[in-house]
């Protein structure tokens, strides 16, 4: 008899301590993702962890959604927490779903292409893309000597006669490919990172576009430094003269602050312009999707983005980002 009692005894012990375990984790749960939505709305991110957090808040709105049905019935003010937590990433985010109004443009059409090679990409399938859609500027990263050759081999050299090449071993390596006569502009600005050749060209009818193949450090670790100053360094568009269009792998999304302030010197970013802002990029293999955006084509504002499309490349890790721009 005694047994039986004590055992009841500690059930109730029991349940009670259960109880604030679970709420003692909800708790913990819905701070940290308030924390995240007030961070992320706020442009308050500081280091590389939280820089490396915000590329995933697409992934924080769901999270947040999914933490506060669960605790609907068990914990309703931490459920309201992460509802609120939720609305706010969401509205960062689902812009990036639609398409936005574009500017008035029939001015000549340009299209432009950018991948990172990885070194490997396969040659063929990258010169059947630039082929397939009529590719007019071709950003290359990490563009390494032996590729270059190779792609030229497999035909590049006669679609994409003209070039700026920075090529190099490793990551290190870019590089602008043109259909138009390519002038380079090594004082456009100061590259920090990885190579970063600007070149200008000319359109039909006398539109004069300047490129910048950009790619920085990811802001991983003592990065994150040089990732920032790196965004901040890249050229603004010109308020008069030729339109800029910068295109590569940024190592960012528009979920950081740095690379919205970017956009905010007078760039849209294409993918987003026609809802696809949230079609992820990176890591491009077999065995796992892509889960995040950071590879762009950012416009002027001026010009009216008709197309773009996220392109699977054989070889890479990278998926590619083509979008039709029809300047003023």
């Amino acid at each position: 008899m005694s047994t039986t009692v004590g055992a009841g005894q500690e059930a109730r012990t029991e349940r009670p301590a259960r109880r604030r375990r679970r709420r003692w984790m909800s708790w913990t749960v819905v701070t940290l993702l308030a924390l995240w939505a007030l961070i992320r709305a706020g442009g308050l991110e500081l280091g590389s962890f939280l820089t490396q957090l915000m590329t995933v808040t697409p992934y924080g709105a769901a999270l947040a959604a999914l933490t506060a049905l669960l605790l609907t019935r068990r914990n309703r003010p931490a459920a309201l927490v992460a509802a609120t937590a939720c609305v706010v990433l969401a509205a960062c985010v689902a812009p990036r779903l639609t398409s936005e109004d574009q500017p008035a443009a029939s001015g000549p059409l340009l299209r432009v292409l950018t991948v990172n090679l990885f070194g490997r990409a396969d040659d063929a399938s990258v010169v059947d893309l630039v082929r397939r859609e009529a590719v007019d500027v071709f950003t290359a990263l990490e563009l390494t000597p032996e590729q270059a050759e190779r792609l030229d081999a497999a035909g590049l050299a006669e679609l994409l006669p003209h070039r700026v090449l920075q090529a190099a071993p490793g990551a290190i390596g870019s590089g602008i490919y043109a259909k138009r006569p390519l002038t380079e502009l090594p004082d456009l600005f100061t590259p920090i990172g990885h190579n970063m050749p600007a070149a200008g060209l000319t359109l039909p009818g006398g539109a004069a576009v300047e490129i910048v193949a950009v790619h920085p450090n990811p802001p991983l670790g003592r990065m994150e430094a040089e990732w920032d100053a790196a965004l901040r360094g890249l050229p603004a568009p010109a308020a008069t003269g030729p339109m800029r269009v910068l295109a590569g792998d940024f190592n960012a999304s528009i979920d950081h602050r740095a690379f919205r302030e970017l956009l905010e010197r007078g760039y849209v970013d294409a993918a987003a312009q026609v809802g696809k802002g949230l079609t992820p990029t990176w890591p491009n293999f077999r065995t796992m999707p892509p889960i995040i955006a950071i590879d762009h084509v950012l416009a002027d504002e001026r010009m009216a983005v008709r197309r773009v499309e996220i392109v699977d490349v054989p070889g890479t890790d990278h998926r590619g980002v083509l979008a039709e721009l029809r300047l003023p």
